[in-house]
């Protein structure tokens, strides 16, 4: 029965680790995207992707 429970845990936060990886995604596509629209924006937009980062990572602990 412990065990079961263990595994269930586990199987849980494993599933809330692949929404973080989603969002951390969907931050560095959109930077990309961006910075193709306009390459001049690319060291302030990388500043701004790597915010984006901290907040995701930092939600999803």
């Amino acid at each position: 029965m412990l065990e079961g429970a263990k595994l269930i845990g586990a199987g849980a936060a494993t599933i809330a680790l692949a929404g973080a990886a989603v969002g951390i995604g969907n931050v560095f596509s959109s930077l990309i995207h961006s910075v193709a629209r306009n390459p001049s924006l690319a060291k302030q937009l990388f500043g701004y992707a790597i915010l984006g980062f901290a907040l995701t990572e930092a939600i999803a602990l």
